[in-house]
């Protein structure tokens, strides 16, 4: 898994490259957090985990790009495979395209507080070894963008989402084969905008349930929120502005992966969870 993941990383690191160089304006950053109340559906325990992150973000007279892939390290409460005292990794990458449309069709969609339409397409994809479920998620996404005129940027979205998996159990050494969810639509959220010398930014998911998943269960509608306020340490260590930030997060994730908190996957399925991050921009 590892060694596949990171050629995969590496081709698309290396065409994002190239890309960089005939975008008006680029942004590449590694990155750090860590916390210890990380949650997995059926799993009763808080999971410490470190996550090593690499993103892109560009944009050109039609658009704009964005590429992260995460790195996720788990504690041994998150087993690599029944038995192991080591913890499961998990490579997730996310890409997406967001298409001006007011620019291709010449045309001004201002209204309100928002300042342009655009249309976003892109995709999700995963591969953990665990104990339990071992994901291989693989995800379409499409659909309208409102970009708002704030501070720095707020791009709100409605999506569809198609999405399968193929999980395997070393519990019971089966598997399931690829299964494709119902279609369903997700609100999300970006943003990015400064506060007091700060720098607030994160992400929100409403996704609606997808349906029976891939064992017959019925899902429930999942809220994911990631928060980060984050401060520039770059003077004083003598780096360009905003190159180096550090600071503290939050992520809050309800009915994780479409399961029930209040049913059989338990405090898992609902992760509280405070982090610490490190971010470094170029």
């Amino acid at each position: 898994m590892f060694k596949k993941s990171v050629l995969t990383a590496a081709v698309l690191a290396s065409m994002l490259s190239v890309s960089a160089q005939a975008a008006d304006w680029s942004d590449t950053s590694m990155g750090l957090k860590y916390g210890t109340k990380f949650a997995e559906p059926f799993n009763s325990k808080d999971i410490a985990k470190t996550v090593a992150s690499f993103t892109h973000v560009s944009g050109y007279k039609y658009g704009s790009n964005f590429f992260t892939i995460d790195y996720l390290m788990s504690s041994k409460d998150d087993p690599a495979f029944v038995g192991a005292t080591s913890g499961a990794r998990e490579f997730y990458a996310i890409y997406r395209h967001t298409l001006d449309i007011g620019t291709v069709s010449g045309s001004s969609f201002k209204f309100g507080p928002v300042k342009g339409l655009g249309f976003t397409a892109g995709f999700d994809v995963n591969t953990k070894d665990d104990a339990g479920y071992n994901s291989k998620k693989q995800m379409l996404v499409a659909g309208p963008t409102l970009k708002f005129d704030v501070p720095g940027f707020l791009d709100v979205s409605l999506l569809q989402l198609w999405e399968s998996n193929a999980p395997y159990s070393t519990y019971t050494n089966s598997g399931v084969a690829r299964y494709s969810y119902d279609a369903h639509p997700m609100i999300s959220a970006a943003w990015g905008t400064p506060v007091a010398g700060f720098w607030f930014k994160g992400v929100a998911n409403f996704i609606a349930s997808k349906g029976k998943n891939e064992f017959g269960g019925a899902t429930k509608a999942e809220t994911f929120i990631d928060l980060a306020l984050m401060y520039d340490l770059s003077g004083p260590i003598g780096a360009p502005k905003n190159a180096f930030q550090v600071g503290l997060g939050y992520n809050w994730w309800k009915n994780k992966f479409g399961n029930d908190a209040n049913g059989a996957a338990g405090r898992g399925a609902f992760a509280r969870t405070p982090t610490i991050r490190a971010e470094y921009h170029f």
